[in-house]
């Protein structure tokens, strides 16, 4: 029989890349969708694959409903969590983007439903939480990233104390090479213009910055176990090794790939297994050769405000995340200087000590309380 699946956030790049997919795979059976404000879209998507069940924030849920009599319309959070819980999915999606995919990651896995997670905030905010509640119900937690299925793939069959290190690779986005002084007057759109990936604006700002490479590393930490100490970053512009083991024999493995993220969509929906994908696979003789670097921290302090965040645990990578979106979207608003994202960031931290964590409510308290400051910051610094 077909695994039943819901997909959240699938008007968004994962989103619409996991329904061609789905639209190629007879394991898979779509059930239900979701979208922030992008009712159109979704009412289309729903026709195309015989969805009766979407969800949407409000007032867009309304919209949705009036225009839409082939099926049933959730609206706000409330819907969101109705969508996962009385699907009846084997597995859930969520592509939601940034820390509102947590209350969903929380509902899938409090009912004991399989996650496949391109959120990489729910593992960022919710750390030990959310895999403890995974590990209650018995729901398995597979990585929908480059960097996180290139990791879970080497990994799979290494016996304990067979790996030492494990390094996540970065492209070093659009401003690579630059120092800090020369990223002062970028602008968004040169921010957008991705070198290697085409992503939606959140994460495409977040490889400028490298704050993507902080949150990926927290991820890393909670979904492999590793400490922080032993997990690295490396900048690969090519962007074709998506991550490398290594081994207490001092050998390294490295995952290389396409540039496509339907591999690691298409390796999570399919528990785990590689299927065929209409791809074009790799020419190592046409690319010629791989390079690395190691990150300029001064240009690109992003990712050791992360790293110090992480560290300190408890509500300081709930807060860092916080900051950090209230700054990116300051600096797409043109309220904010490129520089003033992890100076925002930074002065955040600093106001609001992490806390430790005893229940979800202590997260969203915190994510409440740095969301107001790194406001503040904005308008101190913008």
């Amino acid at each position: 029989m077909p695994k039943r699946l819901l997909i959240l956030g699938s008007t968004g790049s994962i989103g619409t890349q996991a329904l061609d997919i789905v639209s190629r795979s007879e394991e898979l059976e779509l059930i239900g969708l979701s979208a922030e404000r992008s009712w159109e879209a979704l009412i289309e998507q729903a026709r195309a694959h015989g969805v009766r069940r979407i969800a949407l924030v409000e007032p867009a849920a309304a919209r949705a409903a009036q225009a839409w009599d082939g099926g049933e319309v959730l609206g706000g959070a409330e819907g969101l969590v109705r969508l996962v819980v009385e699907s009846g999915a084997e597995l859930v999606l969520n592509a939601l983007v940034g820390s509102a995919g947590l209350g969903p990651t929380v509902a899938t896995l409090g009912e004991g439903i399989d996650l496949a997670l391109a959120n990489k905030e729910s593992l960022v905010v919710g750390g030990e939480l959310v895999t403890a509640l995974a590990e209650a119900t018995g729901a398995q937690i597979v990585p929908v990233d480059s960097e996180h299925t290139a990791l879970h793939q080497l990994l799979a069959g290494q016996p304990p104390g067979a790996v030492e290190r494990l390094t996540i690779t970065a492209s070093g986005g659009p401003f690579r090479g630059r120092t800090r002084a020369e990223l002062q007057n970028v602008t968004v759109e040169q921010a957008l213009a991705h070198p290697t990936w085409a992503m939606g604006s959140m994460n495409t700002i977040g490889s400028a910055t490298l704050m993507n490479k902080g949150l990926e590393l927290m991820e890393a930490h909670h979904l492999f176990g590793t400490p922080y100490e032993r997990l690295d970053v490396v900048v690969h512009p090519q962007s074709l090794v998506h991550g490398l083991i290594h081994l207490a024999d001092g050998a390294q493995l490295a995952h290389i790939g396409p540039r496509d993220m339907r591999v690691a969509i298409s390796y999570a929906l399919h528990g785990g297994e590689s299927v065929k994908l209409p791809i074009e696979p790799l020419d190592l003789v046409s690319i010629g050769e791989l390079t690395f670097e190691a990150v300029d921290l001064d240009a690109f302090p992003c990712l050791e405000l992360a790293r110090a965040a992480a560290l300190a645990g408890g509500t300081a990578p709930c807060v860092l995340n916080a900051a950090n979106e209230i700054a990116v979207h300051a600096f797409m608003e043109g309220r904010l200087a490129f520089n003033g994202i992890p100076a925002v960031i930074e002065r955040t931290l600093a106001e609001l000590p992490a806390a430790p964590v005893r229940a979800f409510e202590s997260l969203y308290e915190a994510d409440r309380e740095a969301r107001a400051l790194a406001a503040e910051g904005v308008a101190a610094l913008g």
